[in-house]
């Protein structure tokens, strides 16, 4: 009777565990995860920060007046706290951008926004390239929550430019704020309008990954539903309010309520369910194989290139038998630069020496010059040799 258990044990190797062993390894180290939210004040980026991860990242915020307003610039600004749930712990950092779309002149006010995305890859590329790469911390932004206002007839040209500046950079997830602003036939025609303008100028929002094959057909019907809710259009309340006899987060209006997290009221869960349940390793895939092997492909390449030419400039440097660095003229190309090296090296080989009689006169007050330790080359036999004022052999036939 215990013959054939024995055999199916032989026919057990183990390495079906290995998915168990890296969860449990996950799970005890942690997850990190980088949400950046921008988009002009007011459009409820703070409210739907909390919403979404049921907690309290700007208590210390300070308001702005109106005459702080205008002179404020577009700041970077860090919220990290650590999150756990059912034994998973997640270390979130949620990247704000006060300021940004607040002035009367927002000429290149996503430039610091795309500063600080950059100044991330080169840390991580810093401690990556270093001696000792353990406990790398990585900062790098994983997804860029991008909120678009309702007032409006789609995308301004202020939103296009952010979000050309910054698709190679980040993932850019488009969202239409304060979703309860509009009717449900406003935000569908909305929608339809910011896809639109979104192909016309070329701009790469996150893209959701296929489907496999072998995915049942609720997670195909689920995943084809986020892909048509883009722009995510969204309510954001940290506030419980009684609606039929139940709590529920929304906003209280004097025709009715409106709930965050139903479904046919907004696309807040849907947007939750994205972001948390279902895309968050995918977006860190992409930073990671996308994004920043972008970023890291650029430096190796600008890395290589300084080293070629510098190569070549030590090579022009011992060919004009100079023994000193060329020096670099700030400002000069490399054409104008090659073209002064070769200049000089024509000047080094054709110094003139002195003149015949200037040698004789030299050679009559000094008949018996020093030789030069090491003569350059062998003079012809037939001729004879002198030395100049430069000691350098001279032959007269």
């Amino acid at each position: 009777e215990w013959l054939p258990f024995v055999d199916q044990d032989k026919e057990y190797v183990g390495f079906a565990t290995l998915p168990n062993q890296v969860h449990r390894k996950s799970v005890k180290k942690g997850f990190d995860f980088t949400l950046m939210v921008a988009g002009e004040s007011g459009l409820g980026k703070s409210t739907l920060v909390n919403s979404l991860f049921l907690t309290d990242l700007y208590k210390d915020r300070k308001l702005l007046n109106a005459e702080e307003r205008i002179t404020q610039t577009v700041e970077i600004t860090k919220h990290t706290v650590d999150i756990e749930e059912k034994g998973v712990k997640l270390k979130l950092t949620i990247v704000d951008t006060p300021g940004f779309g607040d002035a009367v002149n927002n000429t290149e006010c996503w430039k610091s926004v795309a500063d600080y995305i950059d100044q991330q890859f080169e840390q991580y590329f810093r401690d990556e390239s270093g001696l000792n790469r353990k406990n790398i911390q990585d900062n790098r932004v994983h997804c860029c929550l991008y909120f678009i206002s309702p007032f409006g007839h789609g995308l301004r040209p202020l939103d296009v430019e952010f979000m050309k500046a910054l698709h190679e950079k980040v993932n850019i997830v488009p969202v239409l704020a304060k979703a309860d602003t509009l009717t449900p036939t406003e935000v569908k025609r909305k929608k339809i309008k910011i896809r639109e303008e979104i192909e016309q100028y070329g701009i790469k929002i996150y893209q959701f990954p296929d489907c496999d094959s072998d995915e049942d057909e609720d997670f195909k019907q689920q995943d084809q539903e986020l892909k048509d809710c883009i722009p995510f259009a969204v309510i954001g309340s940290n506030t419980v309010v009684e609606a039929k006899g139940k709590r529920v987060r929304g906003r209280l209006y004097p025709w009715g309520i409106v709930e965050v997290e139903n479904p046919a009221h907004c696309d807040f869960v849907k947007l939750r369910n994205m972001l948390v349940r279902t895309h968050m390793q995918d977006l860190k895939d992409v930073t990671r194989e996308t994004h920043y092997e972008n970023y890291r492909a650029h430096c190796i390449q600008s890395m290589t290139r300084m080293v070629v030419k510098e190569r070549n400039r030590n090579k022009l440097t011992r060919e004009s038998g100079t023994d000193f660095p060329i020096p670099m003229v700030p400002g000069a190309t490399d054409t104008e630069t090659e073209k002064l090296i070769r200049e000089k090296d024509e000047e080094v080989r054709h110094s003139p020496c002195q003149k015949p009689h200037e040698q004789t006169q030299h050679h009559e007050q000094h008949p018996e010059p020093e030789p030069r330790a090491d003569p350059p080359s062998e003079p012809p036999p037939s001729a004879e040799v002198e030395h100049c004022v430069c000691k350098c052999v001279i032959c007269v036939y």
